[in-house]
C-alpha cells in the first residue's frame, strides 16, 4: 500500500468510560494526534434479547461458558469501527481501545508498516502474546510483521485496518460466537489476512486494569465444567490445527 500523508486513528469508547476517554485526549494532544472517536456499544445497557448479530449457543458450545454483555458490547463496538471505515472513503485507519498508552513513535511507524503489507489486512500492534513467530515483511522502520503460529493472541486494543479488509470483516465476523479477540484471529474464517507485529508497538495505559468487561473470577464462575466442556475442548484442537496450516501455508 502506498503510504498514505494522513492515517486516522479510530478510538473506540463507550459513554461511561469518560476517564478513560479524558486520560488518552490528553495523551493524544502531546503528541500532535487527532483521535476520531467512533461510538461504542455499552453491552451493559442492552438486553440480552435484543442482541442482533449474536449465536448465543454456538459461543457457549465453542468457548465453555456464556457469553457476557461486555463481550457483546465489545464486538459491536468494533463492527461499528470495520463500518465506520467502510463508508468514509479513506484507504486505511488505526483502530484503538480507549486503555492503550500511545507513544510518540507509533504514528510513523504505522505508516511505515502500511507501505509493505497488501491493502486488504489487518495487522495487531498489540498482543498478550506472540508464539513462534513467522516474519512475512519488514518495514522501514524495523519492525516485522507476520504470523504468530500458535493463539489466540489476546487483545485487539490497536491494530491497522485496511478499507478492503474492514468491508469484509463487517460481514465475514457476523454473528458472534466468539469474543472480539479471538475472532479477528480466525483469517481461515473471515478470508481477511491478519497479521501481527513481532514486537508491541505501544503499551497498556494507567487505567488497563479497570476493566469494563469482567474480572478473573466473574470468567471462572460461569465456565462449564465436566463432559459439558467437551464440545469447547474439540473445537480449541481444532483451531489450533487450522491456525497452523494457515500460518504454514
Amino acid at each position: 500500500m502506498a503510504k498514505q500523508m494522513e492515517l486516522p486513528v479510530f478510538l473506540i469508547n463507550i459513554e461511561r468510560a469518560a476517564a478513560r476517554r479524558r486520560l488518552i485526549e490528553t495523551q493524544a494532544a502531546e503528541l500532535g494526534i487527532v483521535l476520531e472517536r467512533v461510538a461504542g456499544v455499552d453491552g451493559s445497557l442492552v438486553p440480552q434479547d435484543r442482541w442482533s448479530d449474536a449465536d448465543v449457543d454456538l459461543f457457549r458450545r465453542r468457548n465453555g461458558r456464556p457469553m457476557m454483555a461486555g463481550e457483546y458490547g465489545c464486538y459491536q463496538s468494533h463492527l461499528n469501527a470495520f463500518r465506520h471505515l467502510a463508508d468514509s472513503g479513506r484507504p486505511a485507519a488505526l483502530v484503538i481501545e480507549d486503555d492503550v498508552a500511545l507513544s510518540a513513535d507509533l504514528m510513523q511507524r504505522a505508516l511505515s508498516i502500511l507501505e509493505v503489507v497488501p491493502d486488504d489486512c489487518v495487522v495487531k500492534l498489540v498482543n498478550h502474546r506472540t508464539v513462534a513467530f513467522r516474519p512475512l515483511f519488514t518495514s522501514a522502520r524495523g519492525d516485522r510483521i507476520g504470523y504468530s503460529r500458535f493463539g489466540p493472541q489476546g487483545s485487539s486494543a490497536c491494530y491497522l485496518l485496511t478499507a478492503r479488509a474492514a468491508a469484509r470483516l463487517a460481514t465475514g465476523m457476523r454473528p458472534q460466537s466468539l469474543p472480539l479477540d479471538s475472532a479477528l484471529e480466525r483469517s481461515w474464517a473471515h478470508g481477511v489476512p491478519v497479521y501481527t507485529s513481532e514486537r508491541n508497538l505501544i503499551d497498556f495505559g494507567a487505567l488497563r486494569n479497570e476493566t469494563l468487561i469482567a474480572s478473573q473470577a466473574d470468567y471462572r464462575g460461569l465456565k462449564l465444567r465436566g463432559w459439558k466442556k467437551m464440545p469447547t475442548h474439540l473445537f480449541r484442537v481444532g483451531e489450533a490445527l487450522r491456525r497452523a496450516a494457515y500460518t504454514l501455508l
